[in-house]
């Protein structure tokens, strides 16, 4: 009898064994050592590559901030750092090319409104900032959250604000005063104008629209909904209003472009400009102790304009074969003493709480209005979809240049929007 038993035992365990066939018995031992995308197990690192690459932005001082910290990192680790400058908006194609061919880097340097497209392509993975996202400010945090993961480590952040010449006008608080600024100063005969912005330019004109009410995706907290196209609705129609009423009285010329405004600005022919931080140093070189900024003048109904806020982050190859010390090094370059370190040298606002905090940006008058703005504003959508609103909605802000009804030029760009999203298939 027992030796029946032990014959049907050994049976039973032969079937058992070989219905779990070799691929289950690999997934087995995955799952033991490794996380699913080849990561060793939390806690570990494993061993130390050679060297890593960083795309990094062509800008010279970019270039210099991001050399000084990853020598520092070099001297730390032993790990060298290989610095390519391409431009930032080459970086996706690049990658896409050079990837798969085993060129490519471990690290690229992203807006994060492009997350979205670069995480269906299928060119990053997400990072992990467990240990570090309490240092990060949430509308960072908020502008790399992409399907409920991180896609990359913040590095800056930047929106706009108004930049005035303090010998021709004190610091406006609302738009209100910024109309009366306009109105006392405009001569388009002599050049002189009381305010000037890119005011056919969506990006800049959006705190405009969302100040009363428009929105570009509805959004539950957690998820963009780009069904629901904010752009046609009162708030978007009454701001189109607003733009339209600086071309009819005269105070922005149809034929303005970023060089003729930044220009007319630096030789004192214009008392407010409202523009980006990246216009800091050249305002400064022109102007001197003249230039001054403040956050966005309040509208009408007393509230602050709520701009677009950027955050531009350092962001994981899916190519890379060194994932773990790739996030390592984006954690080291955006720790609060190196995002100082990028600040002053680069300039760039770094999207972290203690250094908005730290006395030397919170002391500075330039740098803190940017940074007391960006409380206001509001990440830019990083839906793929994102990418066919703007074609259209540049094109109607062009149209109320020219005097066009804004209702229906408003109506017409959102439903331009929702077919452009529904053909390019980024509602699926």
């Amino acid at each position: 009898m027992k030796k029946w038993l032990g014959l049907l035992v050994a049976l039973v365990l032969f079937v058992v064994l070989a219905a779990c066939g070799p691929d289950e018995a690999k997934e087995s031992d995955k799952g033991d050592s490794n996380t699913d995308n080849g990561e060793t197990a939390k806690g570990e690192m494993p061993e130390k590559p050679e060297s890593l690459t960083i795309w990094v932005n062509a800008e010279e001082k970019q270039e210099q901030a991001v050399k000084q910290i990853t020598d520092k990192y070099t001297e730390e680790t032993g790990i060298e750092v290989e610095l390519v400058p391409i431009n930032m908006l080459d970086q996706v194609e690049k990658l896409d090319v050079e990837g798969p061919n085993g060129n490519g880097p471990d690290i690229i340097f992203q807006p994060h409104d492009r997350i979205g497209d670069l995480a269906l392509k299928g060119l990053v993975d997400p990072v992990d900032l467990s240990d570090v996202e309490s240092e990060y400010t949430d509308i960072a945090l908020d502008a790399v959250t992409y399907d409920g993961q991180y896609w990359g480590a913040p590095a800056v952040m930047e929106t706009y604000a108004l930049y005035y010449n303090k010998s021709l006008v004190d610091a406006p608080e609302t738009m209100e005063d910024v109309m009366a600024v306009a109105e006392d100063f405009t001569d388009a005969s002599q050049d002189k104008y009381g305010f000037l912005m890119e005011a056919a330019n969506f990006y800049f004109v959006y705190p405009f629209f969302s100040g009363y009410g428009a929105y570009v995706f509805a959004n539950d907290g957690s998820n963009y909904d780009i069904s629901d196209v904010g752009l046609a609705n009162e708030g978007a129609k009454q701001g189109g209003e607003l733009v339209q009423s600086w071309f009819n009285n005269g105070y922005i010329p149809q034929d303005l472009t970023p060089d003729i405004m930044n220009g007319l600005f630096k030789e004192g022919k214009v008392a407010t400009v409202l523009n980006g931080p990246w216009m800091v140093r050249e305002y400064q070189e022109a102007l001197g102790e003249d230039l001054g900024v403040v956050p966005l003048p309040l509208l009408d109904n007393g509230e602050h304009p709520k701009s677009f806020v950027g955050v531009k982050s350092y962001m994981l190859s899916y190519y890379s074969e060194n994932k773990e010390w790739a996030t390592d090094l984006m954690k080291y370059i955006t720790n609060a003493e190196n995002a100082m370190v990028y600040y002053a040298v680069a300039g760039e606002i770094p999207p972290r709480q203690d250094a908005i905090e730290n006395s030397i940006i919170a002391d500075d008058e330039i740098y803190s209005a940017f940074a007391e703005q960006t409380t206001y504003g509001e990440p830019m959508p990083n839906v793929p979809a994102m990418q066919q609103v703007w074609d259209p909605i540049n094109n109607a802000l062009s149209f109320i240049s020219k005097g066009e009804p804004v209702d229906e030029v408003m109506e017409e760009a959102a439903e331009t929007i929702l077919n452009n999203i529904e053909a390019s298939g980024a509602n699926q």
